[in-house]
């Protein structure tokens, strides 16, 4: 670990990244709220993304809205591509026989789902000129890593082990977003197989990635309030980012349900589940998930198939105003998450953090 203190660690990355709070905007590509992020930056963090399911024009509108409404910081985060999935349209009909009992008829047609081009998409990042780029699931190639360095764009690379984090150090990574198994959403581990299998908790896993790495981590995965920041910053962080603890904040535009939803929700009541999309992530443990575990379930299909033949019921659900069919992405701290504006709750965290680190 950095022989810096959190607080020179902290103004290090502010000076670095050009923020004022070392907290970040979580990239959630099913949240793209671009009132949310710029109220994220105008209290002095960084701003956020998730352009997975972008097209390169609604990254550059995207960025053209959130700059008319913020001077301030903000990543642009893509997950990098699986190999395409080996197709089954004999297990694909199960799947679908078995979403008919909570929502329309799926067709066919719906496991054809594909998300839009990488390369493209890559390219639309480097024209928008963002404070930093991000990724999840894997590695830049080597060519676009290139081209960020050349154009001074920092790479911020989300880690869920420290056999990954040596992987994004080498392939020329400029810090670290250390994902614990408790945060909401997708998991970011590099292979989808042994997704399962790697579920460190933040507060393990960060130490070990501190003593091992020098670049600057950035902790992630079930922090809402400013006592995790400051326990995450102890441990070797130099910043945090927060995604659950932002979705109840009016700019963020949720739908009613998921935010009661969030506000009931005990650890013990998220989990981990590939139900939605087939990749692993963490959600409200709906009645939908706990059949879609059920030992005489059919698997979900990989992704992006599985997102695909969901997509109806998810639609259905959020249309009837019906949890248990929507998808409810939940970290495991999802019930201490406030229902108050954006920049509030910027700077109620990081005062509470300030209070207890030491000068």
């Amino acid at each position: 670990m950095s022989d810096q203190s959190p607080s020179a660690r902290v103004r290090a990355f502010c000076r670095r990244f050009g923020l004022r709070v070392p907290i970040l905007h979580a990239p959630m590509a099913g949240v793209p709220a671009v009132d949310m992020a710029a109220a994220v930056a105008n209290a002095g963090g960084m701003g956020a993304l998730g352009a997975t399911l972008a097209t390169p024009d609604a990254i550059a509108g995207w960025v053209g809205e959130f700059r008319a409404r913020s001077n301030g910081a903000f990543q642009l985060n893509l997950w990098i591509p699986d190999p395409s999935p080996v197709r089954d349209p004999e297990h694909e009909a199960k799947v679908r026989s078995f979403l008919a009992a909570w929502g329309p008829e799926v067709p066919s047609e719906a496991a054809n789902a594909t998300p839009p081009h990488f390369a493209a998409q890559c390219a639309a990042m480097l024209a928008a000129n963002p404070s930093a780029v991000s990724s999840i699931m894997g590695l830049y190639p080597p060519d676009f890593v290139a081209e960020l360095k050349s154009r001074h764009i920092p790479w911020l690379a989300c880690v869920t082990t420290l056999d990954e984090a040596h992987q994004a150090a080498a392939a020329g990574a400029d810090a670290l977003v250390v994902q614990g198994m408790e945060a909401g959403g997708h998991r970011g581990a590099f292979d989808a197989a042994t997704a399962e299998r790697h579920c460190g908790g933040l507060f393990a896993l960060l130490p070990r990635i501190a003593d091992a790495i020098s670049l600057p981590l950035v902790a992630t995965g079930g922090i809402v309030d400013g006592r995790q920041v400051a326990a995450a910053l102890l441990l070797g962080a130099s910043a945090v980012q927060i995604g659950t603890g932002f979705l109840r904040a009016p700019e963020t535009k949720l739908h009613p349900v998921w935010s009661e939803a969030l506000a009931r929700a005990e650890p013990e009541q998220t989990t981990l589940t590939r139900a939605f999309s087939g990749r692993l992530g963490r959600s409200v443990s709906t009645a939908y998930v706990r059949a879609a575990e059920d030992p005489d379930a059919p698997r979900p299909a990989p992704y992006p198939i599985q997102r695909g033949l969901t997509a109806a019921m998810r639609d259905a659900g959020g249309r009837a105003n019906d949890a248990e069919r929507m998808q409810l992405w939940a970290g495991q701290s999802a019930a201490m998450a406030r229902a108050e504006p954006g920049a509030e709750i910027v700077r109620r965290i990081w005062e509470q953090a300030l209070a207890l680190l030491p000068d």
